[in-house]
């Protein structure tokens, strides 16, 4: 266990129910002495302040739609050395953030960012990755990286990533010019040219959903391409050649666009939508060039001390049978989560159904599918097992983040 002290910053708007989950998932967290500080509009205050763990977090009233300024002032209530991020629709394993706070064991490490899991709960949707200096993400390998030949910089995952906090002060936080999108990729182009070193954490994952917001549907389709706009014009004209910024925001207008032809193709918006979001999207550009940096939330010193959030060692359980005793195998689960186990409950049915993993309200890790069916979704469709020898497999894929 690193001695290292870490605040969890959580930006919530809108989603009081995702935000709820989270929580119960951060106070599972093991293995690391950390808080949690909780910025939030006053529906989601409202739900963190009617959660059991109430008094032992940090909340924080913030009602201005924009996560640059509300993760800028979560650092300045943070006490932690280190200052870690993870976003409202996200939980983490219980493992997450012990695995990114060991890394700054190292005195070269300046940032840490892990892997997140998409929708299904098994498949990644994103691994390491890197950004060229227009803000592009590429795919990166494994490891403690601060140059590689083929980018800019390590790109941090705005859902899971941790900086120290003395770094975030120096370099003045988040840029508070880009209201929801790029944020973070901004601050990794940044970090790289002041020679920080970022380290990439494969067994430091969250699970993430993507649920709906402002600018997207449940189901990822666009809603407004205003705030995307605004937010390339900006990185271009801070991190780019005067020469090169027309050609930059185009081709990033272009992929855009050929975005909403896919998503007019699969049938979830109409033609006309396609002509209305790429406005918007020129709006956003137009008005992002006439941004004025500002900081108004920029952190400096700690304003309140550090609040430990209680972590009492945990006993990792998990929980096994068929799909036809699912009433008492959950009721088993939640009956051990209420115990304070880090509970994980497979379930699985005489079926070729794919898995699929989902953090439940109760506070224990849901695994349902097939008995020969796939969880990698890599693996053969189709596999015969038996219920045992199914469940040890299971474990052994999870073993490492869920602690087992």
């Amino acid at each position: 266990m690193s001695k290292a002290r870490a605040s969890v910053v959580v930006v919530s708007r809108h989603r009081p129910d995702d935000l709820a989950l989270c929580l119960t998932a951060l106070s599972r967290l093991q293995d690391v002495c950390f808080e949690i500080v909780v910025v939030a509009d006053p529906a989601g205050v409202t739900r963190a302040a009617s959660l059991p763990f109430a008094d032992d977090l940090k909340i924080v009233a913030f009602d201005v739609p924009n996560i640059s300024a509300a993760r800028n002032l979560g650092i300045s209530h943070a006490s932690g050395e280190i200052v870690a991020f993870i976003d409202d629709d996200a939980v983490p394993e219980p493992g997450w953030l012990s695995e990114l706070v060991v890394e700054f064991e190292s005195p070269g490490v300046d940032a840490a960012t892990g892997y997140v899991r998409g929708r299904n709960g098994i498949s990644f949707q994103w691994r390491a990755r890197g950004v060229d200096d227009a803000g592009r993400a590429v795919a990166l390998g494994k490891g403690v990286v601060d140059t590689v030949s083929t980018v800019a910089a390590v790109k941090l995952e705005g859902t899971n990533m941790a900086l120290r906090r003395q770094v975030l002060v120096e370099m003045g936080g988040f840029d508070e010019r880009l209201h929801y999108f790029l944020d973070e990729t901004e601050l990794s182009l940044r970090l790289a040219r002041a020679g920080r070193v970022t380290a990439v954490v494969p067994t430091a994952q969250v699970h993430h959903r993507m649920a709906a917001n402002r600018v997207r549907t449940a189901r990822r389709v666009p809603r407004d391409l205003f705030d995307i706009g605004a937010g390339w014009a900006i990185l271009h004209g801070t991190h780019l050649a005067a020469s090169r910024r027309a050609r930059a925001l185009a081709e990033m207008r272009e992929h855009q666009r050929a975005r909403l032809l896919r998503h007019m193709a699969a049938g979830t918006i109409e033609p006309r939508d396609v002509k209305r979001l790429l406005r918007r999207f020129d709006a956003g550009a137009k008005e992002g060039q006439g941004r004025e940096i500002f900081s108004e939330h920029a952190p400096g010193p700690p304003l309140a001390r550090f609040r430990q959030f209680p972590a009492p060692a945990r006993r990792a359980q998990v929980i096994a049978g068929r799909v036809w005793s699912r009433g008492r195998l959950r009721r088993e689960a939640v009956k051990s989560a209420a115990r304070g186990d880090n509970v994980t409950l497979i379930e699985l049915s005489p079926t070729a159904l794919y898995h699929r993993v989902r953090y439940q309200p109760e506070g224990y890790w849901l695994h349902t599918g097939g008995l020969f069916g796939r969880s990698l979704r890599s693996a053969p469709i189709l596999a015969w097992y038996r219920h045992a020898t199914r469940v040890s497999k299971e474990c052994m894929r999870i073993r490492a983040e869920r602690r087992l």
